[in-house]
């Protein structure tokens, strides 16, 4: 697995510290040559072992930017950003994790207050500092106060976006070795849930042992937490990664068990129940004429569980996509067959609300819109933040600034190949009014 997202959050750190302090242009520069790093192609170490020039090849990554790259494979750290880091000694992470709480704000609460941490920042709010420095105010402060808890409790769970890339490339590897049979992810991350605990992986192989070796062997691991003859589990780049090895015979048992979730999982149980069957992450078993179905896992005669979808049809049910295994009227809904259509990426036509470098954003008006023509959509809309409350930090557009934005995004309609909207994320105060103009 290559270095290249470790590298791009090392650019991205720098950006915000630079914008915490104020610094114009330069924190978009190295978004941009962040995200241009994590999603090159070729690993950004073998690129720095070439040298500058190499470096250089990736979009958006000039002189200076590569000579960090160099420097970082070279002695481990980049000396610029350790200055930035002394300058400003915050969890920039964390306290950015905090709903409108964004770079320029932690750098302000550091100077004014001190605020350090996440916990800092929750004691500030907690004892109404916050609203005394200038620029905040009380709704602020609450906001701030309010979102502390989601962010503390995100923070001790990934990104789906973070972990996903991480999942393919254990299972790539996994998939090359010539004891495993099937190997595919498990768990929250293979409901595609928005953030998850843990990387869950599910391998087929008669020789577990061989495969917990080959595992704890992935170069992508930084550390093995423990390894045993069937399971195992790693950290990488901070994310633990979970190995169980089942027979292959019992694989799609196991798959459809360690998918949903208890609750779905409990709600299927009870129909075999009512069947005189017992269903578990060995498959599916006729216990009718079995005294005690307890007594053994593998109890009564097994009816299915070599696939995913002999589990369901067992039950009389059709396969329930992994992602509606949540116990949310999925299994009612495959009773009375109307499980409903997923949404693939295909059918995706448009996309009503989006930002740009105008406010929050990455890119500019003309990257997006030339993004939205590329994915083949008919309509694409810019909403970007306006200001008012819960906006910190002079994030949000103020009516002019909003204005001049619609001149510009009819500039760039006119030559759009797609339906160009522009609308505006405003705010509402706590006597229901709109952070915009009427006009």
């Amino acid at each position: 697995m290559s270095r290249n997202d470790e590298v791009a959050s090392l650019f991205e750190e720098f950006a915000d510290l630079l914008e915490a302090q104020d610094v114009e242009y330069k924190p978009n520069t190295y978004r941009r040559a962040a995200e241009n790093i994590r999603d090159y192609p070729r690993p950004v170490e073998e690129l720095a072992a070439e040298g500058e020039d190499a470096v250089g090849e990736i979009q958006g990554v000039g002189d200076a930017i590569s000579a960090k790259v160099v420097e970082y494979f070279e002695t481990g750290s980049i000396e610029e950003l350790d200055e930035l880091r002394a300058e400003l000694p915050v969890d920039m992470a964390t306290l950015t994790s905090v709903e409108g709480v964004g770079p320029k704000t932690v750098g302000r609460l550091y100077e004014e207050l001190g605020v350090t941490t996440l916990d800092e920042l929750e004691r500030a709010a907690e004892e109404g500092k916050i609203r005394e420095v200038k620029g905040f105010g009380p709704k602020t402060e609450e906001n701030i106060r309010e979102n502390v808890p989601f962010a503390r409790e995100s923070q001790e769970r990934e990104r789906l976006g973070d972990a996903r890339p991480l999942a393919d490339d254990v299972l790539a590897y996994l998939r090359d070795d010539e004891h495993v049979r099937r190997a595919e992810v498990a768990g929250s991350i293979r409901r595609w849930r928005d953030t998850i605990g843990d990387v869950d992986v599910l391998v087929a192989s008669e020789s577990g042992e061989a495969v917990v070796e080959a595992f704890t062997d992935w170069p992508a691991a930084n550390t093995v937490i423990e390894a045993g003859t069937g399971k195992a589990s790693v950290r990488s780049n901070g994310i633990r990664v979970d190995l169980r090895v089942v027979v292959p015979e019992e694989f799609g048992a196991a798959l459809q068990y360690f998918t949903g979730n208890k609750d779905h999982n409990v709600a299927l149980r009870n129909i075999a129940i009512d069947r005189a069957l017992k269903m578990n992450e060995y498959g599916v078993f006729d216990v009718s004429e079995v005294e005690d179905p307890d007594a053994d896992q593998r109890a009564g005669d097994r009816v299915a569980g070599e696939t995913e979808a002999s589990m369901y049809e067992a039950l009389d049910l059709p396969f329930v996509p992994p992602e509606l295994r949540e116990n949310t009227g999925e299994v009612e809904a495959a009773r009375e067959g109307t499980l409903p259509t997923l949404v693939e990426e295909g059918d995706v036509r448009g996309d009503l609300h989006t930002h740009t470098d105008w406010s929050d954003g990455r890119y500019s008006l003309s990257e997006m819109v030339a993004a939205a023509e590329e994915r083949g959509y008919d309509y694409y809309a810019v909403a970007d933040h306006a200001t008012g409350p819960g906006m910190v930090g002079g994030v949000g557009l103020d009516d002019d600034e909003l204005r001049d934005q619609m001149d510009a995004v009819a500039e760039v309609a006119a030559d759009a190949s797609l339906e160009l909207l522009h609308g505006v994320e405003a705010n509402v105060d706590a006597e229901g009014g709109i952070s915009v103009g009427d006009d």
